[in-house]
């Protein structure tokens, strides 16, 4: 049975900076660690992405998989596995809290893996926390090195 394992981080910048950087999907390689390559597959009506290709390398868990992706809220993104060689289940959301009336934002990061080839619990859960916590460290450093957005 999948568990699934959350943590949290404190950016400095708003929350329409912080989810300009992870609504970027292109740029992943260069900010995540264990995403190899990405590719938006399809947008929504929205024009965001709504399936995304990833090749992740998270060290126990290397993977090609296709993720289904809603925005469910201003400041929330949630994905799902759509299909994927070794990953049973791979589940999880990011949601952004402004604070300091906007300046900063706690973004809290979810996510549940569960694997196709048996696995220890404890190895998954540390695979996630890997996952997490890399991803975490990784969009703090790419937002806040970066805080100007693009100009459209």
């Amino acid at each position: 049975m999948a568990e699934h394992t959350s943590s949290s981080i404190m950016i400095e910048a708003s929350p329409a900076d912080v989810m300009a950087v992870i609504a970027d999907f292109a740029r992943y390689p260069e900010w995540t660690g264990e995403v190899k390559e990405a590719e938006v597959l399809a947008k929504d009506d929205a024009g965001r992405a709504s399936r995304v290709r990833l090749l992740l390398d998270a060290g126990a868990i290397k993977d090609d998989h296709t993720l289904a992706y809603t925005w469910p809220a201003e400041n929330t993104v949630s994905w799902t596995l759509d299909k994927s060689q070794m990953l049973r289940q791979l589940d999880g959301s990011y949601q952004l809290a402004p604070v300091a009336g906007g300046a900063r934002t706690e973004v809290t990061y979810s996510l549940t893996v569960d694997v196709k080839i048996p696995m220890l619990g404890m190895i998954k859960r540390k695979a996630e926390k890997v996952i997490i916590d890399r991803a975490l460290a990784g969009l703090k450093k790419r937002v806040e090195s970066h805080p100007e957005p693009e100009a459209s």
